[in-house]
C-alpha cells in the first residue's frame, strides 16, 4: 500500500493543485503555496461569462454520449461474429481491423478532411462522431469484446439452440447480459477518448459555439494574448472532475472487464 500510494502521488498531486489553484486570485496562482486565505469561485463565473462554455460542455458530452453507444453496438456485433461465427478469412479479416490501431490519426486527418468537405460536413459534430465511432477506439474496443466472446463457454450457446433461439437472439438474450463488464470497460475507454478528443475537433470545427471542451480550454485569453490562469484552471476543473467521479465510480467493472477480455 505504501509503494502504491508514493507511486499515485506524481498523479494525484496535479489533479490537486488545480482544484486548489481554480479559486485562488489571479495574483496568487504561481505561489509556492496550494492553498489561500481568500478563495473565490469568480474564476467559475468567468469561464461562463467569457465564452459559451456551457454550450461547449453540452457538446462535448452529447457527442461523447453518442460515440459511446455507436461504438458499443459495433463492437458487440462484430466481438462477437469474430468469436463465434466461423467464415473464410475470418482470421486474416481481424488482422486488417486490428492495422487501425497501428495507424495514427495525423496520417488520415488530410484525407479525411477532403472527404468530410465534400459531404459539406465541415464545421459540424458529424466528423467528430463518425471518425471516433469508428476508428481506432471502436477497433480496441471490438478486440476486447472478441476476447470476452471468446472465453464464454460454447455450451451456454448450445443449450440456447435446444431452446429454439436463434444466432439474433442468442447474441441479445445471452451473450450480451454476460458481457456486461466488458460492455464497461468498452464504454469507459470510448467516452474517455471522445471526451479528451482535440486534434479533430480542432480541424473540423472553426465556430466557438461548436467547439468541445477540449478546444475550450486553449481560448481563455486576454486582450493581450496572456493566459487566464485561474479561469482555464476553473474551467479544467470542470472538464476533469467528472471524468475522475465516474471513473472512480465505475473502476470495479472497468478492472473486471478488462481481466475477462484477457488483456494486461
Amino acid at each position: 500500500m505504501l509503494a502504491l500510494a508514493v507511486l499515485a502521488i506524481p498523479f494525484v498531486v496535479p489533479t490537486v493543485w488545480m482544484v486548489a489553484a481554480s479559486v485562488k486570485p489571479l495574483p496568487e496562482i504561481f505561489a509556492l503555496s496550494p492553498w489561500t486565505k481568500n478563495p473565490t469561485l469568480a474564476a467559475y463565473g468567468e469561464a461562463f461569462s467569457f465564452q459559451p462554455f456551457a454550450r461547449q460542455y453540452v457538446n462535448s458530452v452529447y457527442i461523447a454520449v453518442l460515440v459511446t453507444l455507436i461504438t458499443l453496438v459495433v463492437s458487440a456485433l462484430g466481438g462477437y461474429a469474430f468469436a463465434r461465427i466461423r467464415f473464410p478469412g475470418a482470421n486474416a479479416l481481424f488482422l486488417v481491423v486490428l492495422t487501425g490501431l497501428l495507424v495514427p490519426s495525423e496520417v488520415t486527418i488530410v484525407p479525411l478532411f477532403q472527404l468530410f468537405k465534400r459531404a459539406g460536413m465541415i464545421n459540424t459534430h458529424w466528423p467528430l462522431i463518425l471518425v471516433t465511432a469508428l476508428a481506432a477506439p471502436c477497433v480496441l474496443a471490438t478486440f476486447i469484446m472478441r476476447q470476452f466472446f471468446i472465453a464464454l463457454p460454447v455450451e451456454l450457446e448450445e443449450a440456447a439452440r435446444l431452446d429454439g433461439l436463434g444466432r439474433p437472439g442468442i447474441w441479445l438474450r445471452i451473450c450480451l447480459p454476460l458481457a456486461k463488464p466488458a460492455l464497461s470497460a468498452v464504454a469507459i475507454l470510448t467516452f474517455l477518448a471522445s471526451w479528451n478528443l482535440y486534434l479533430e475537433p480542432t480541424v473540423y470545427i472553426t465556430s466557438p459555439e461548436l467547439f468541445t471542451l477540449p478546444q475550450a480550454l486553449t481560448r481563455f485569453t486576454d486582450a493581450y494574448g496572456g493566459q487566464m490562469w485561474n479561469t482555464q484552471l476553473a474551467a479544467a476543473t470542470m472538464t476533469v472532475l467528472p471524468m475522475l467521479v465516474v471513473f472512480v465510480l465505475a473502476q470495479r467493472q472497468f478492472v473486471e472487464g478488462l481481466a475477462h477480455s484477457g488483456l494486461k
